[in-house]
């Protein structure tokens, strides 16, 4: 998957981990958070199931969005 592909996955992978974790973060970090876990969610998905489809993607991404605002809550934003 490209890295663009992710980086625009990764921006409403970060929406819906916000939502869906009730998380208020401003547009920068949501699209942040949403790049980032969509880079990590997207490859470690990638190499435990091979998962080369569109729905795979987003579900690696919102995983791995919805871990790093997991961390990001539970470590930094205190």
């Amino acid at each position: 998957m490209p890295i663009v592909w992710l980086i625009i996955l990764g921006a409403a992978a970060g929406f819906l981990a916000t939502r869906l974790m009730r998380v208020e973060t401003d547009i920068v970090t949501t699209i942040i958070i949403g790049i980032a876990g969509a880079l990590i969610g997207g490859l470690v998905l990638r190499f435990i199931v091979t998962a080369g489809s569109l729905v795979g993607g987003l579900v690696g991404a919102v995983i791995g969005a919805m871990l790093l605002i997991w961390l990001w809550d539970r470590f930094i934003r205190k």
